[in-house]
Protein backbone atom coordinates (compact mmCIF):
# COMPACT_ATOMS: atom_id res chain seq x y z
CA UNK A 1 0.00 0.00 0.00
CA UNK A 2 1.40 3.06 -1.00
CA UNK A 3 1.83 5.96 2.20
CA UNK A 4 0.60 9.26 2.46
CA UNK A 5 4.05 10.65 1.83
CA UNK A 6 4.13 9.34 -1.42
CA UNK A 7 1.19 11.57 -2.45
CA UNK A 8 2.62 14.44 -1.07
CA UNK A 9 3.38 17.40 -3.68
CA UNK A 10 7.53 17.49 -4.15
CA UNK A 11 8.80 20.79 -1.88
CA UNK A 12 9.39 23.54 -4.99
CA UNK A 13 12.56 24.29 -3.69
CA UNK A 14 16.23 22.55 -2.94
CA UNK A 15 19.51 23.32 -1.82
CA UNK A 16 22.08 23.51 -5.09
CA UNK A 17 25.81 23.74 -4.40
CA UNK A 18 27.02 27.22 -6.60
CA UNK A 19 28.81 29.86 -5.41
CA UNK A 20 26.67 32.01 -3.64
CA UNK A 21 23.71 31.10 -1.63
CA UNK A 22 21.93 34.44 -1.64
CA UNK A 23 22.48 33.70 -5.72
CA UNK A 24 20.77 30.37 -5.71
CA UNK A 25 17.57 31.74 -3.39
CA UNK A 26 17.03 34.40 -5.95
CA UNK A 27 17.66 32.27 -9.09
CA UNK A 28 14.96 29.15 -8.08
CA UNK A 29 12.67 31.58 -7.06
CA UNK A 30 12.78 33.31 -10.13
CA UNK A 31 12.49 30.26 -12.33
CA UNK A 32 9.90 28.87 -9.90
CA UNK A 33 7.38 31.93 -10.59
CA UNK A 34 8.61 31.94 -14.27
CA UNK A 35 7.60 28.48 -14.59
CA UNK A 36 4.36 28.56 -13.16
CA UNK A 37 4.47 27.12 -9.83
CA UNK A 38 3.70 30.59 -8.29
CA UNK A 39 0.82 32.26 -9.87
CA UNK A 40 -0.01 36.18 -10.09
CA UNK A 41 -1.37 37.17 -6.50
CA UNK A 42 0.39 33.74 -5.06
CA UNK A 43 1.82 34.34 -1.94
CA UNK A 44 5.74 32.60 -1.10
CA UNK A 45 6.44 30.39 1.61
CA UNK A 46 7.70 32.06 5.06
CA UNK A 47 11.25 33.12 4.95
CA UNK A 48 11.89 30.07 7.61
CA UNK A 49 10.52 27.86 5.73
CA UNK A 50 12.83 28.95 2.72
CA UNK A 51 15.96 28.68 4.64
CA UNK A 52 15.36 25.29 5.64
CA UNK A 53 14.60 24.40 2.07
CA UNK A 54 17.53 26.21 0.49
CA UNK A 55 19.86 25.22 3.49
CA UNK A 56 20.77 28.82 4.39
CA UNK A 57 19.98 31.45 6.76
CA UNK A 58 17.03 33.71 7.09
CA UNK A 59 18.90 37.25 6.49
CA UNK A 60 20.52 35.54 3.26
CA UNK A 61 16.93 34.38 1.72
CA UNK A 62 15.86 38.44 2.81
CA UNK A 63 18.53 39.84 0.93
CA UNK A 64 17.55 37.32 -2.28
CA UNK A 65 13.85 38.38 -1.44
CA UNK A 66 14.79 42.06 -1.81
CA UNK A 67 16.39 41.65 -4.66
CA UNK A 68 13.04 40.05 -6.45
CA UNK A 69 11.05 42.92 -5.21
CA UNK A 70 13.50 45.28 -6.73
CA UNK A 71 13.35 43.55 -9.93
CA UNK A 72 9.63 43.71 -9.72
CA UNK A 73 9.07 40.17 -9.86
CA UNK A 74 7.37 40.07 -6.06
CA UNK A 75 6.45 42.21 -3.43
CA UNK A 76 6.26 42.38 0.44
CA UNK A 77 3.53 43.40 2.52
CA UNK A 78 4.21 43.87 6.21
CA UNK A 79 2.32 43.19 9.06
CA UNK A 80 0.87 39.18 10.60
CA UNK A 81 -1.02 38.83 7.19
CA UNK A 82 1.60 39.90 5.08
CA UNK A 83 4.36 38.36 3.25
CA UNK A 84 5.97 38.13 -0.02
CA UNK A 85 3.50 37.68 -2.64
CA UNK A 86 4.23 37.15 -6.77
CA UNK A 87 3.42 40.45 -8.53
CA UNK A 88 0.64 40.80 -11.16
CA UNK A 89 1.74 41.74 -14.40
CA UNK A 90 -0.48 44.76 -15.60
CA UNK A 91 -0.39 47.71 -17.69
CA UNK A 92 -0.56 49.74 -14.70
CA UNK A 93 1.83 47.78 -12.65
CA UNK A 94 4.38 47.73 -15.34
CA UNK A 95 4.21 51.47 -16.17
CA UNK A 96 4.50 51.91 -12.10
CA UNK A 97 7.85 49.81 -12.50
CA UNK A 98 9.05 51.60 -15.84
CA UNK A 99 8.76 55.08 -13.59
CA UNK A 100 9.98 53.88 -10.95
CA UNK A 101 13.23 52.79 -12.97
CA UNK A 102 13.28 55.79 -15.14
CA UNK A 103 12.74 57.98 -11.83
CA UNK A 104 16.33 56.46 -11.07
CA UNK A 105 17.88 57.04 -14.23
CA UNK A 106 16.76 60.90 -13.84
CA UNK A 107 17.90 61.48 -10.38
CA UNK A 108 21.43 60.05 -11.59
CA UNK A 109 21.20 62.92 -14.09
CA UNK A 110 22.07 60.30 -17.25
CA UNK A 111 19.78 61.73 -19.15
CA UNK A 112 19.73 64.81 -21.37
CA UNK A 113 16.68 66.72 -23.17
CA UNK A 114 18.12 65.46 -26.63
CA UNK A 115 17.95 62.00 -25.38
CA UNK A 116 14.72 62.51 -23.99
CA UNK A 117 12.91 63.76 -27.30
CA UNK A 118 14.07 61.17 -29.52
CA UNK A 119 12.90 58.38 -27.56
CA UNK A 120 9.42 60.46 -27.50
CA UNK A 121 9.96 60.73 -31.00
CA UNK A 122 10.30 57.34 -31.84
CA UNK A 123 7.29 56.32 -29.00
CA UNK A 124 4.97 59.07 -29.87
CA UNK A 125 4.87 59.45 -33.86
CA UNK A 126 3.59 55.97 -34.25
CA UNK A 127 1.39 56.00 -31.07
CA UNK A 128 -0.16 59.08 -32.55
CA UNK A 129 -1.17 57.05 -35.96
CA UNK A 130 -2.41 54.36 -33.89
CA UNK A 131 -4.54 56.92 -31.35
CA UNK A 132 -6.75 57.96 -34.80
CA UNK A 133 -6.99 54.71 -35.68
CA UNK A 134 -8.33 53.24 -32.06
CA UNK A 135 -9.47 56.02 -29.80
CA UNK A 136 -12.33 56.18 -28.22
CA UNK A 137 -14.90 59.03 -28.49
CA UNK A 138 -13.98 59.48 -24.26
CA UNK A 139 -10.39 59.78 -25.13
CA UNK A 140 -11.20 62.53 -27.84
CA UNK A 141 -13.20 64.33 -25.35
CA UNK A 142 -10.46 63.87 -22.47
CA UNK A 143 -8.07 65.35 -24.96
CA UNK A 144 -10.41 68.29 -26.06
CA UNK A 145 -10.75 69.52 -22.85
CA UNK A 146 -6.97 69.33 -22.23
CA UNK A 147 -6.62 71.58 -24.94
CA UNK A 148 -9.43 74.22 -24.32
CA UNK A 149 -7.84 74.23 -20.50
CA UNK A 150 -4.53 75.23 -22.91
CA UNK A 151 -6.04 76.90 -24.82
CA UNK A 152 -7.15 79.52 -22.05
CA UNK A 153 -4.68 79.49 -19.41
CA UNK A 154 -1.42 81.98 -19.18
CA UNK A 155 2.11 81.12 -20.13
CA UNK A 156 2.54 81.91 -15.82
CA UNK A 157 0.14 78.45 -15.01
CA UNK A 158 2.10 76.25 -12.91
CA UNK A 159 -0.50 73.07 -13.86
CA UNK A 160 0.97 73.34 -18.25
CA UNK A 161 3.32 70.97 -17.53
CA UNK A 162 0.19 69.02 -15.80
CA UNK A 163 -1.57 69.67 -19.29
CA UNK A 164 0.86 68.44 -21.29
CA UNK A 165 1.33 65.47 -19.80
CA UNK A 166 -1.94 64.77 -19.34
CA UNK A 167 -2.46 65.55 -23.33
CA UNK A 168 0.72 63.33 -24.34
CA UNK A 169 -0.41 59.95 -21.96
CA UNK A 170 -4.06 59.95 -22.99
CA UNK A 171 -2.94 60.07 -26.98
CA UNK A 172 -1.08 57.02 -25.73
CA UNK A 173 -3.71 55.31 -23.78
CA UNK A 174 -6.19 56.01 -27.33
CA UNK A 175 -3.40 54.39 -29.52
CA UNK A 176 -4.72 51.00 -27.92
CA UNK A 177 -1.14 49.38 -27.39
CA UNK A 178 -0.77 48.74 -23.37
CA UNK A 179 2.84 48.64 -23.59
CA UNK A 180 3.56 51.18 -26.06
CA UNK A 181 1.21 53.50 -23.28
CA UNK A 182 3.42 52.06 -20.25
CA UNK A 183 6.65 53.27 -21.67
CA UNK A 184 5.28 56.62 -22.93
CA UNK A 185 3.95 57.29 -19.73
CA UNK A 186 6.58 56.24 -17.48
CA UNK A 187 8.43 59.01 -19.46
CA UNK A 188 6.09 61.85 -19.00
CA UNK A 189 4.91 60.64 -15.28
CA UNK A 190 9.10 61.24 -14.61
CA UNK A 191 10.21 64.13 -16.48
CA UNK A 192 7.82 66.27 -17.38
CA UNK A 193 8.78 67.52 -20.45
CA UNK A 194 7.09 70.72 -21.01
CA UNK A 195 9.00 72.06 -18.12
CA UNK A 196 12.21 72.14 -20.27
CA UNK A 197 10.20 74.24 -22.70
CA UNK A 198 10.97 77.77 -23.03
CA UNK A 199 7.76 78.99 -22.62
CA UNK A 200 7.20 82.84 -24.14
CA UNK A 201 3.55 83.62 -25.54
CA UNK A 202 4.36 83.26 -28.77
CA UNK A 203 5.74 79.34 -28.07
CA UNK A 204 2.67 78.93 -25.70
CA UNK A 205 0.51 79.78 -28.70
CA UNK A 206 2.06 77.34 -31.19
CA UNK A 207 2.36 74.35 -28.71
CA UNK A 208 -1.68 74.52 -28.60
CA UNK A 209 -1.58 75.13 -32.16
CA UNK A 210 0.11 71.82 -32.90
CA UNK A 211 -2.02 70.12 -29.94
CA UNK A 212 -4.89 71.11 -31.96
CA UNK A 213 -3.69 69.92 -35.43
CA UNK A 214 -2.98 66.38 -34.06
CA UNK A 215 -6.15 65.96 -31.37
CA UNK A 216 -8.24 67.19 -35.17
CA UNK A 217 -6.16 64.15 -36.98
CA UNK A 218 -6.87 61.84 -34.26
CA UNK A 219 -10.62 62.94 -34.17
CA UNK A 220 -10.72 62.53 -37.89
CA UNK A 221 -9.09 59.26 -37.88
CA UNK A 222 -6.50 60.58 -40.13
CA UNK A 223 -3.58 58.22 -38.90
CA UNK A 224 -1.00 59.43 -41.28
CA UNK A 225 -1.61 63.44 -40.30
CA UNK A 226 -1.67 62.38 -36.79
CA UNK A 227 1.96 61.10 -36.98
CA UNK A 228 3.39 63.60 -39.19
CA UNK A 229 1.68 66.44 -36.72
CA UNK A 230 3.02 64.45 -33.50
CA UNK A 231 6.10 64.85 -35.94
CA UNK A 232 6.65 68.54 -36.33
CA UNK A 233 5.36 68.93 -32.26
CA UNK A 234 8.37 67.11 -31.14
CA UNK A 235 11.02 68.52 -33.13
CA UNK A 236 9.80 72.18 -32.77
CA UNK A 237 10.04 71.05 -28.71
CA UNK A 238 12.85 69.75 -29.26
CA UNK A 239 14.12 73.24 -30.89
CA UNK A 240 12.93 75.46 -27.92
CA UNK A 241 13.25 73.54 -24.92
CA UNK A 242 15.67 75.35 -22.79
CA UNK A 243 19.39 74.59 -23.00
CA UNK A 244 18.57 71.20 -24.12
CA UNK A 245 21.97 69.62 -23.69
CA UNK A 246 21.89 70.12 -20.20
CA UNK A 247 21.10 66.68 -18.34
CA UNK A 248 17.30 66.47 -16.89
CA UNK A 249 18.43 64.94 -13.74
CA UNK A 250 20.70 68.15 -13.26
Amino acid sequence: MTGARDHAPPEPFRAKQILRPRAQVEQQIREAILRGDFRQGDKLPPETELAQQFGVSRPTVREALGSLVASGLIRKIPGVAGGSFVNSVTPDSLSSMLRESMDTIVRLGSLDIDELTSMRRVLEVPAAAWAARNRHEQQVAILERVVERQRTTTIDDPDIVVYDRDFHVTISQASGNRLLSAFISAIHETTLPARFLGVTPEVGRETVKQHMAILNAIREGASDAAAEAMGEHLEYVQRYSTEARNEVGA
